[in-house]
């Protein structure tokens, strides 16, 4: 999962607004983090990427149910995706929170309740939540919401890398059973989702991605320090400016730039997550629409559903032709690696005496008071 909470950055570091007023105009945005919520001066933030990007969509574990209303009150046309790892019982034990999949509901319903249209579920699939992978589409599907799905990566943003799927057959099975619920739907939106699922057990294998990754070239990752990166699925980081002291042409026609996009041409995470995907199947739409009329005509004409056989890798291995073993070396998965966690060197000297778990409890805390 992604531990970013127990490395986290100084808030007197972090993105100020005049550095936010330098980004350039954007068809999406996506703000995360750790937890976006924790910004007292988020809505400020919203206002000015307003002004400059067609979409902007929030990740957020839905903790702070009043900030996300008040903000949604706001600006009604932005999205706001609630990270539930599964059903009650499920997302408590993965999330460390008692009561936490009832908060994310409750400020789900909230949301939906006010006329918000762009609201829905996240869910990260690994072993330990993959039964309850379907089970939470229907209740999203239920209550008309989205829901964006995604598996274990390993990065330095996320401070791990020792994150893998053990149990592949299983986990690609109930994605399996989740693409035949999206492209038996009536929603285009929802076929080429299907596309971005098989993707992801194409991915657990350890495959060479589907679409090709335009990081770098299209789109970038800021992170808290104003550090203008490819994405944040790289092994450390690879920046290309700062925009802290940089405009944002000089760092994205500069030679340090050229350098990162040619580390990406070459890059061999295989990565697919949706802010690399998404705008690759734009890009390259002719592909998953290839896929998405194969299957639908399969389903309609002959009655055929999805099978994650089709994958080559996935016969291989159930017919004993790669091993587990060999899988395992496919992925980003490095028991021996240490983590960069990317923070600066204020930020880590905070680590030396108190955890990033006590410092976001305290943080959020004295916020509550």
């Amino acid at each position: 999962m992604c531990n970013r909470y127990k490395a986290p950055s100084r808030p007197e570091e972090e993105l100020s607004i005049e550095t936010i007023r330098k980004l350039p105009p954007m068809y999406f945005t996506n703000i995360t983090g750790g937890e976006p919520f924790i910004r007292t001066d988020l809505p400020d933030i919203v206002r000015e990427l307003n002004k400059i990007s067609d979409r902007i969509v929030i990740s957020t574990n839905g903790f702070f149910t009043d900030r996300i209303v008040a903000l949604c009150k706001e600006f009604p046309n932005i999205g706001i995706r609630i990270s539930i790892e599964g059903l009650e019982q499920t997302n408590n034990e993965i999330r460390g929170l008692p009561d936490g999949f009832n908060r994310g509901y409750e400020t789900l319903r909230r949301l939906r309740a006010m006329g918000m249209k762009d609201v829905g579920f996240g869910m990260t699939v690994q072993d330990r939540n993959a039964k309850d992978l379907v089970p939470l589409y229907e209740l999203s599907d239920k209550l008309d919401m989205e829901f964006a799905t995604a598996s274990l990566h390993n990065s330095f943003y996320f401070v791990e890398a020792k994150n893998i799927i053990h149990d592949r057959p299983m986990v690609a099975q109930n994605f399996e059973n989740l693409i035949n619920e999206l492209l038996n739907s009536n929603s285009p939106k929802k076929w080429f989702r299907a596309y971005f699922n098989h993707g992801l057990i194409n991915y657990i294998y350890g495959q060479k991605r589907l679409l090709p990754c335009d990081m770098s070239f299209d789109t970038f990752f800021i992170d808290p320090y104003g550090d203008v990166m490819p994405c944040n699925g790289t092994k450390d980081k690879e920046v290309m400016g700062n925009l802290n002291t940089q405009t944002f042409d000089e760092l994205w026609n500069s030679e340090k730039a050229e350098e990162v996009r040619r580390k990406v041409r070459h890059c061999e995470r295989q990565c697919w997550m949706i802010g690399s995907v998404s705008p690759a199947m734009h890009k390259y739409i002719w592909k998953p629409a290839l896929w998405v009329f194969h299957h639908k005509f399969l389903r309609f004409y002959k009655k055929k559903k999805y099978s994650m056989y089709e994958l080559k890798v996935v016969r291989d291995y159930r017919d004993g032709l790669v091993t587990k073993e060999q899988l395992d070396r496919c992925s980003t998965c490095d028991l021996h690696a240490v983590v960069n966690n990317g923070l600066s060197a204020a930020s880590q000297e905070q680590l030396k005496n108190r955890s990033g778990e006590e410092i976001v409890a305290e943080d959020i805390a004295n916020q509550q008071k």
